[in-house]
């Protein structure tokens, strides 16, 4: 049965919109954690943490790495105790991002999902969006998915958000 569902696509590209039509698709109560999840509750003070440049760029420390283990740990151990959960995610480190939760979530059964989009569609809901910083979806539209495996994929320029849910949802055991 799977216990997890990973999301991973670049900025804007419809993942958090994917994830929330999911728990209303799904039949059983499945949490949604995100990367943006880690970021909103980090501290200000974190030495050698995240960086969002002008360009749309990020880049992240050894602080962050440290931070982020301990809090994949933790949403494994959710996992573990009986929650089902949806991580919406970016890989910016391509195959070894997913390699940092596969080793995290290893024997729990994950659905792994990638979430395309073309970087001008991402790029333009960046821009109504207003809170991101102007170019990230351009950048990591194609960069999160080198060299990472998926069970399926979806595209949500293409397809509206319930429509790549439900094809989620069918995939789930």
């Amino acid at each position: 049965m799977t216990t997890v569902i990973v999301l991973n696509g670049g900025s804007s590209s419809g993942k958090s919109g994917i994830a929330r039509c999911l728990q209303a698709v799904l039949p059983d109560p499945w949490l949604t954690l995100g990367v943006d999840t880690l970021i909103d509750a980090l501290p200000s003070t974190v030495d050698d943490g995240i960086d969002f440049a002008a360009d749309g760029g990020v880049s992240v420390g050894s602080g962050f790495r440290r931070l982020e283990n301990a809090w994949m740990a933790g949403v494994a151990a959710m996992v573990r105790a009986g929650a089902r959960v949806i991580i919406d995610d970016a890989f910016l480190g391509g195959a070894a991002s997913q390699q940092r939760w596969s080793d995290a979530l290893a024997g729990l059964e994950v659905l792994w999902v990638g979430v395309r989009c073309d970087g001008a569609v991402a790029a333009g809901r960046e821009m109504a969006r207003g809170d991101r910083v102007t170019g990230m979806a351009e950048a990591q539209a194609e960069v999160v998915h080198r060299g990472v495996v998926y069970d399926l994929e979806v595209d949500t320029g293409v397809n509206e958000a319930l429509a790549c849910a439900r094809e989620i949802a069918a995939r789930v055991g």
